[in-house]
């Protein structure tokens, strides 16, 4: 099966440079710690998703508005050394790019991120509109939450028009018009954004995968055909109005867990680009994250599809 028999992913999305450092573990506040390492990279959710996907094998399309001052020629080259179609990415002669402070604790590779949008604040539905033929000959649409919303609900207007599956990773967390979530087949989030954008508040311990089915079960109420929630160690739950089913996790040690939620995504909109199952979909994705977050590294640490064993 070629890339275009299996169907073509587009992806709606930021751009970033990342800056990592990495120290044995993530400083208390007012703390100074000594670092171990400092890296700069390419990133941002949209990029990450979609060197994920074509990693995976996909056919990948990406809109993206991209700032060309100090770091924007390096982004491009390396979307495209990676075999993400940009025609549809803007170049602005005059913005910044997006950029993203990432700090990463050795010791359990947990991290803590501060993301400053640059040009992908500035994707417009005009941007969107103009790469109209290019959505609506995907198969997927996936968008993520740090370009604005307008850009999405354009994109997933014209994915609905198209016949397109859309699929919003709502990360970072925010509030999400009806409009927007009425037109998403897949919500995929963790379980904090997902309390957050069901309302909801989890004052005390309890049980992970009945406090994951209390948000995905409110979250469906605003007409999104499936919630997908990502539970870290505890796997992913995957909600729909008539079914329940848990996927737990692959025993892996992380070493270090930045963008693990972007593959996983990569190889969900892959898995479905494919026409799998959505079961098969998440495996995809969660296989996919398990061999990332065992490796430094973000877009180089995501894996290509004959590394991949279901």
């Amino acid at each position: 099966m070629t890339k275009d028999e299996a169907g073509r992913v587009v992806v709606v999305g930021s751009i970033n440079m990342d800056m990592v450092a990495h120290a044995s573990r993530l400083p208390a506040p007012g703390e100074t710690l000594a670092g171990e390492a400092f890296v700069m990279a390419p990133g941002g959710k949209g990029g990450n998703q979609a060197v994920a996907a074509a990693r995976l094998g996909a056919a990948v399309d990406f809109v993206a508005r991209l700032g060309m001052r100090q770091y924007g020629s390096d982004l491009l080259q390396a979307l495209e050394s990676e075999g993400v179609a940009c025609a549809a990415v803007v170049r602005d002669a005059a913005a910044l790019p997006g950029i993203a402070v990432i700090m990463v604790g050795s010791d359990n590779g947990e991290n803590s991120i501060v993301y400053v949008p640059g040009s992908n604040a500035d994707l417009s539905a005009a941007d969107v509109c103009a790469a109209a033929a290019t959505v609506q000959r995907a198969a997927v649409v996936v968008a993520q939450l740090e370009v604005p919303l307008a850009a999405i609900e354009t994109a997933f207007e014209l994915a609905r028009r198209a016949n397109s599956v859309t699929v919003l990773n709502a990360a970072p967390a925010q509030a999400l018009p009806a409009t927007l979530l009425s037109m998403t087949d897949w919500l995929v989030l963790n379980e904090t954004e997902a309390n957050q954008l069901a309302g909801l508040s989890i004052s005390e311990p309890g049980d992970v995968l009945v406090q994951a089915t209390l948000a995905a079960q409110q979250l469906l109420k605003f007409g999104v055909k499936q919630v997908l929630l990502t539970l870290g160690a505890d796997g992913a739950l995957l909600c729909t109005a008539g079914a329940i089913e848990h996927f737990p996790a692959q025993a892996v040690k992380a070493i270090d867990t930045v963008g693990a939620g972007d593959t996983f995504v990569g190889g969900l909109v892959t898995g479905l680009a494919e026409g799998m199952s959505a079961a098969d979909a998440v495996r995809l994705g969660q296989a996919a994250a398990s061999i990332a977050v065992s490796r430094s590294g973000v877009q180089s640490a995501m894996p290509l599809r004959n590394e991949i064993f279901l």
